[in-house]
């Protein structure tokens, strides 16, 4: 058996408590409180100012009032409401005009009855310095010390001085040559 649907014509008003376990489908104006198990259809020509608290409800026309929906909430293209909406499902399209709050439910109890591994995010810290370049931080041996006058230091290359360079890509050092006359390490002074 199909489900039933009850219609409320364009140039009928009803004042009142409204309930049912049928589908509505409101093309006049109806002012006071549904409450249904069922779907509310708020065609184009259609006027609510009313409490509802419906299955589902499908606004094309105006609603003015609060909306409780066990299921889902869509406000079509031309839809106009203003009032507050609490249902699992808000559906709100291009074209529709919506004045209210939305509640969709404690989103704390959800995440605590389906825990979900977070994704781990890296955070940038802005407020303090910036941070040095890598290149800055580590500069190598042989430049460190070195002034020149303001201006940026020579890029050392790995074929010259290879020690160095991968000293500064953070590798661990090769064995330094031998010095001439056989030595490898120089005495300080």
């Amino acid at each position: 058996m199909a489900d039933k649907t009850t219609v409320i014509g364009e140039k009928t008003k009803v004042s009142g408590s409204l309930e049912g376990d049928e589908d509505l489908l409101v093309k006049g104006r109806v002012e006071g409180n549904i409450k249904l198990s069922k779907t509310l259809h708020v065609e184009s020509g259609g006027i609510i100012v009313a409490d509802v608290d419906v299955k589902d409800c499908v606004v094309a026309g105006v609603v003015v009032g609060d909306i409780i929906a066990s299921d889902s909430v869509h406000i079509t293209n031309g839809g106009r409401m203003v009032g507050d909406i609490k249902a699992p499902r808000v559906i709100i399209v291009a074209g529709a005009a919506f004045r209210g709050r939305v509640d969709m439910g404690d989103m704390e109890s959800e995440r605590s009855e389906r825990p979900r591994k977070a994704p781990k995010i890296e955070v940038e810290d802005r407020t303090a310095a910036p941070a040095k370049k890598k290149e800055e931080k580590e500069k190598p041996a042989a430049i460190a010390g070195m002034d020149f006058g303001g201006r940026k230091p020579p890029a050392v290359r790995a074929a010259v001085a290879p020690r160095v360079a991968s000293a500064a890509g953070g590798k661990s050092a090769p064995p330094a040559p031998p010095l001439p006359g056989g030595k490898r390490h120089l005495k300080k002074k």
